[in-house]
């Protein structure tokens, strides 16, 4: 027998989807860390990203204000991190003092790189759209930086990234074992 359920209520089936943690600046200079279920690479050429960010988000009105992000990867390791900066709102709380997550500059954008992350997308918005209860900024990758440990050749190895998917809040990774 099958049930119905409220509207807005999902199981979302199908995998699990990556973790990640966007670092933002407001006109003030003061860098935001927010945690991001929502983020889909969209192009190759121009190379393009898409996060979603509610409008009720601190994070959101910082992307109206400066228009530029960074995507940074965790691992694993830092799932306690992850997840404080998703519950705790930049507002009230300055995220990377109570993580000890550590600011590095960024190579092409104001919004800070995060040092213990393993990849980094510095982007610009070229676009947004608000589709229902978040906005999508669409943004182009204008530099990727990389820890070197995590690159077999020219391709991520998942395996020692170690990058943090979800599925329902609770949180994974990847594994060799069968």
């Amino acid at each position: 027998m099958k049930k119905e359920l409220p509207k807005g209520k999902r199981l979302q089936p199908g995998p699990a989807g990556n973790v990640v943690m966007a670092t933002v600046v407001g006109d003030d200079g003061r860098p935001n860390i927010i945690t991001l279920g929502m983020y889909m690479p969209i192009s190759l050429d121009p190379p393009l990203v898409c996060i979603g960010v509610a409008p009720r988000r601190y994070s959101h009105s910082l992307l109206e204000e400066n228009g530029e992000f960074v995507v940074n990867t965790p691992s694993i390791d830092l799932e306690n991190e992850m997840h404080y900066c998703g519950v705790k709102s930049g507002r009230d709380v300055d995220k990377w003092k109570e993580t000890g997550l550590t600011p590095i500059p960024s190579l092409k954008v104001k919004p800070p790189r995060i040092e213990e992350c393993f990849s980094h997308l510095e982007c610009r918005v070229v676009q947004s759209h608000t589709c229902g209860d978040h906005t999508l900024f669409v943004g182009e990758v204008v530099a990727t930086t990389v820890d070197e440990g995590v690159m077999k050749g020219e391709s991520l190895d998942v395996l020692a990234a170690r990058p943090i998917v979800q599925k329902n809040h609770v949180y994974f990774t990847v594994t060799d074992e069968k």
